[in-house]
């Protein structure tokens, strides 16, 4: 179904099977960007315009490496009273993350670009509400001991494909953007410009 090469500038394993479920081919090159740095630099942005910046700066990564092929970058940003929270160092960390968000609400910010000869020729965000409930000590403790350190790969320290999806009360929004793409806008971005057959 796809006409054009495409890159993932993502090491995210739920992103490389969001596309391969959706029939998408596609490589894997994982773009060596320094999001701390993009953050310092990005000042007044909000989460969302940084979810935005950052996954154009893993785009133009790869694509200034190889302009032969269109190049996908995602990232996600998690934006919580007031502020942006970034992943966990630790388990600790995680644990007092879970429970600062616990019975609140926080917003998650899945940007993507496309770029091409070095060039972004299209971006995007999308955004999701989700509502913690307020669960105990005892299932947090449980939550953590069963997700491990896979947890300090995520932004909200949760997946919500697993154990994670126990967590919450309500989502209000994409799926797909939960997990960490936009994945509706991008496969009709990739069609529209000749990547997958229409």
């Amino acid at each position: 179904m796809s006409k054009e090469k495409l890159v993932l500038a993502s090491k995210s394993a739920a992103r490389r099977a969001m596309l391969e479920n959706a029939g998408v081919a596609f490589e894997v090159r994982v773009a060596g960007v320094d999001e701390d740095a993009i953050k310092a630099r990005s000042g007044d942005l909000d989460a969302a315009a940084l979810a935005v910046r950052l996954a154009e700066a893993k785009a133009l990564a790869v694509s200034r490496d190889d302009e032969a092929v269109w190049v996908l970058g995602s990232d996600q940003t998690l934006a919580f009273d007031g502020g942006l929270i970034s992943k966990a160092a630790t388990l600790e960390a995680a644990r007092g993350r879970l429970k600062s968000m616990r019975g609140k609400t926080h917003h998650l910010h899945s940007g993507a670009a496309l770029a091409v000869k070095g060039q972004v020729v299209w971006s995007g965000v999308d955004t999701v509400q989700m509502r913690m409930r307020d669960f105990s000590d005892a299932f947090l403790d449980a939550y953590l001991a069963a997700e491990g350190e896979v947890l300090l790969t995520c932004v909200g320290s949760y997946r919500l494909e697993g154990l994670g999806s126990q967590l919450f009360e309500a989502v209000d929004g994409d799926y797909f953007t939960v997990l960490g793409l936009p994945l509706w806008p991008v496969l009709a971005e990739l069609r529209r410009a000749g990547v997958l057959a229409a």
